[in-house]
């Protein structure tokens, strides 16, 4: 298991202590790629900027779209430029490959057969291995959680337990979901004054 399908799992399994929104958690399922392809000395961060290495084949499918799309030539391409780009639809394709691993299934909703139902992690070695990740406190994955609202905060310092590099794309993790929630914020401001216009209020 790679730590993005860890994350996904972790998030269909615990109550988040806020609504989690799912472009927030494309993004730190590509942070969590960018760590896993850190370890394996697929790329190293210089400057906050992602310098590719050796992309051997990681064995996961997409973890290895996420090495094949960085950015080869200097100038590389900063780590909230890639988290952005690569986190567009994410979380459904993560999804998808879950469920095409028969790791999650789908909650039907009363009669309405067609209808995609909620997904739920299915017992699995995939979900032990998760959940047993989870109840360790590793930091990476405590990190990547509390900056989507799953949990308040990691009970360790990631910085104390991880690389310079690591802590770097974690931290640009948060800003970018720090980022995406004022961007939602500004515009449910926009949306609420257009309406007040329309209601002559």
């Amino acid at each position: 298991m790679t730590t993005p399908r860890d994350l996904l799992i972790v998030t269909l399994d615990v109550a988040p202590i806020r609504p989690l929104e799912r472009g927030d958690l494309s993004l730190a399922l590509a942070g969590a790629e960018l760590i896993d392809l850190l370890g394996t000395e697929a790329l190293t961060i210089e400057d906050e900027r992602i310098v590719p290495g050796l992309c051997p084949p990681t064995g996961d499918r997409l973890l290895d779209e996420a090495a094949a799309s960085l950015i080869r030539q200097p100038p590389h391409e900063p780590v909230g430029e890639w988290l952005w780009r690569r986190g567009r639809g994410l979380s459904s394709a993560y999804l998808d490959a879950l469920e095409e691993a028969g790791q999650i299934t789908r909650r039907r909703h009363g009669w309405l057969p067609l209808r995609a139902g909620q997904a739920v992690p299915v017992d699995s070695p995939g979900r032990r291995h998760a959940t047993d990740r989870w109840a360790s406190d590793e930091p990476v994955l405590a990190t990547l959680a509390a900056a989507i609202g799953i949990r308040e905060e990691p009970a360790e310092d990631a910085a104390g337990a991880a690389g310079d590099a690591t802590v770097t794309v974690l931290a640009a993790v948060n800003d970018a979901v720090m980022e995406l929630e004022a961007e939602r914020q500004r515009r449910a401001i926009e949306e609420a004054a257009y309406d007040n216009i329309w209601r002559g209020e």
